[in-house]
């Protein structure tokens, strides 16, 4: 088996980098930057990152079918063309809670974008509890609500035979397995499926493999995991030179390359001189497993 390497290919700093997703069309690394409120895309090509700023801290973003992006951008979901640097308003949500942002989102198999919200930070990782709500904007841009009482609203991904979803609420220090049913999009039957050990620290984002697997980047722990959902057994640990890993997927032109991002928030100078790569994107290969395309949203 190949060697395991780790490389920091995005030196630029995100104060908090999130959602990434692998762009196969442009060869790109798309991603956020949440408190630095800016949309990114790396390419693996040319190592440049081109950035779109925005008004509100940006949770999530996730490509659309017919072209550009969607976000999760304060308490909107919006659209996002890259190239003429515009964002359209399509819902609103948490209108009652003035504090709340979004954070995480991901699409669905039948292209729905699932997202999810949190009271804003007072510090990293500390929040007003049970603030948070998980969402999912439909294809004919209606919103349903799925539940809430949520503390830190984060990863999230579907099972390969789609009937799994996969959910992280951070401040439970799990993860969590519900019932998916495709065609209607409803979510059912909760159950803890990983229950994180004390130095794993918090759980962020997460991604699946071709092999049904989990990857979940633990923020404070500088780690990424794989996890089995069919025992609920870490079956490998990955470590990475910073202690802020935030999210994780797959790209590359054949979906072999893990790429973790992390965050330079709440670190103070003697942390950061520590650790000079915090808030880059770190480059995984040689752990002898794919990932598989992103699923766009349908609207």
């Amino acid at each position: 088996m190949a060697s395991i390497k780790i490389e920091c290919v995005v030196k630029d700093k995100s104060r908090i980098g999130e959602s990434p997703v692998w762009e196969e069309k442009h060869g790109c690394l798309v991603y956020v930057d949440i408190t630095g409120q800016k949309v990114c895309c790396w390419n693996a090509a040319t190592k440049q990152v081109k950035t779109v700023h925005v008004d509100a801290p940006v949770g999530s973003v996730v490509p659309r079918r017919s072209g550009g992006y969607v976000l999760a951008v304060g308490k909107r979901f919006a659209f996002l063309d890259f190239e003429k640097e515009t964002v359209t308003d399509i819902a609103l949500v948490d209108q009652d809670k003035a504090n709340n942002r979004f954070n995480d989102g991901k699409v669905d198999p039948a292209g729905r974008f699932f997202a999810g919200t949190m009271a804003i930070e007072t510090r990293p990782a500390e929040v007003e509890r049970q603030q948070g709500s998980l969402y999912a904007l439909q294809s004919d841009h209606s919103v349903v609500k799925h539940f809430d009482q949520v503390d830190i609203s984060n990863g999230l991904d579907w099972s390969l035979d789609h009937k799994t979803f996969y959910y992280i609420d951070s401040l439970s220090f799990a993860v969590d397995a519900f019932d998916y049913d495709l065609h209607s999009g409803k979510i059912s039957n909760r159950r803890l499926m990983y229950k994180l050990e004390q130095a794993e620290a918090i759980p962020d984002g997460q991604c699946i493999d071709a092999e049904g697997k989990l990857w979940v980047a633990c923020y404070k722990g500088g780690r990424v995991l794989r996890i089995d959902p069919e025992t609920g057994k870490r079956i490998q640990t990955v470590k990475l030179p910073v202690d802020m890993t935030t999210s994780c997927c797959f790209g590359g032109k054949d979906y072999s390359e893990l790429y973790v991002t992390s965050a330079v928030d709440g670190m103070d100078e003697e942390w950061k001189q520590r650790q000079p790569q915090a808030g880059g994107i770190f480059k995984i290969t040689g752990l002898g497993v794919k990932g598989i395309p992103p699923y766009s949203y349908a609207g």
